[in-house]
């Protein structure tokens, strides 16, 4: 027998409000293939793309890109890991894979 699975929770109006701003959606475009805009990251990659080399690829003052980067995170849209000062990022797939089925249902 074929184990169900429950779908990922989203909040779908957050999700759209993180998407609203172009910076975002770029930073999710990163974060699809890091190693190919974070390739001089001397941390694996696997751990997520630091957030501190957001800040030179945007052009954006550090509060700025942490701002961006916490709207992606509450809608759920990246996942943040603290190891040590740094603070890694990585796409949470699940939600966006439950998103856009959402929309594909919904739409």
């Amino acid at each position: 027998m074929k184990a169900r699975t429950t779908p990922q929770p989203i909040d779908v109006d957050a999700i759209h409000k993180a998407l609203a701003n172009p910076v975002r959606r770029e930073i999710l475009g990163w974060l699809k293939n890091p190693s190919e805009h974070f390739s001089d990251q001397e941390i694996p990659l696997d751990y997520g793309v630091c957030a501190g080399k957001f800040e030179g690829r945007c052009g954006l003052s550090q509060s700025t890109v942490s701002a961006h980067l916490a709207a992606l995170q509450r809608a759920g849209l990246v996942t943040a890991k603290r190891v040590g000062q740094w603070v890694f990022f990585k796409r949470n797939e699940a939600v966006i894979q439950a998103f856009i089925e959402h929309m594909n249902a919904d739409l």
